[in-house]
């Protein structure tokens, strides 16, 4: 396992950025389990985690305004560093005005921190992608092996619900390929009942 600093990879006209390794899940298709990197970026396991301050730098050095969205991803769940996150997407939206933000998350972020943090992420997100990846709480469990066992899959869908009222854009995602047609109209619901988009991907390894 290679490590470095890389901060900031490009993925299909979109700006990526890694601000931690640390993940409350691990889930079976992770694109960590295919090597060190995406998309042709360097090592994105980190030496440590970037400073705000270090954050912005890095985003504001590839001119967020040439990318159509700056997506916080990465190598692991970026809501544990959810004031500094915070703070970057703020500052970058300070500097550049017609930038885009996404968050791509698993949706633990209130589990994480010990309380209700949807507040935080208005006017810092413009959309927030939460990965729901099954219908069920025990699939869940069995594929993305949380470390908080059932209530992760249950909190997900509550901050779903809870950070909508803050955000303009909300999305629960899954995985088309393991699904089942019936467990992707379960998940239909699921969205449905949450009051968000359900986004059904292909698999590449991560959330595009």
């Amino acid at each position: 396992m290679k490590r470095g600093m890389c901060i900031v990879y490009e993925v299909e006209g979109a700006l990526y950025v890694n601000v931690t390794n640390r993940c409350s899940n691990r889930c079976d298709f992770c694109i960590r389990n295919n090597g060190d990197g995406a998309y042709g970026s360097e090592s994105l396991w980190l030496l440590r985690e970037p400073s705000a301050e270090e954050i912005v730098e890095a985003i504001s050095g590839k001119g967020p305004d040439n990318y159509r969205e700056t997506v916080f991803c990465g190598y692991g769940e970026p809501s544990y560093r959810l004031n500094e996150i915070r703070e970057a997407a703020l500052e970058i939206k300070r500097r550049y005005p017609n930038t885009k933000i996404r968050i791509n998350t698993n949706g633990h972020s209130s589990l994480i921190h010990g309380f209700d943090t949807a507040p935080l992420y208005g006017v810092a997100f413009d959309t927030v992608s939460i990965s729901l990846n099954t219908p069920t709480a025990e699939k869940y469990c069995e594929i993305c092996h949380p470390v908080y066992g059932n209530e992760a899959f249950y909190a997900l869908i509550d901050f779903a619900k809870n950070v909508k009222k803050y955000v303009q854009t909300v999305l629960l995602s899954v995985v088309r390929e393991t699904l089942t047609e019936e467990e992707l109209l379960e998940c239909q619901k699921i969205a449905d009942g949450a009051g968000v988009a359900l986004k059904v991907r292909t698999y590449i390894g991560k959330e595009d």
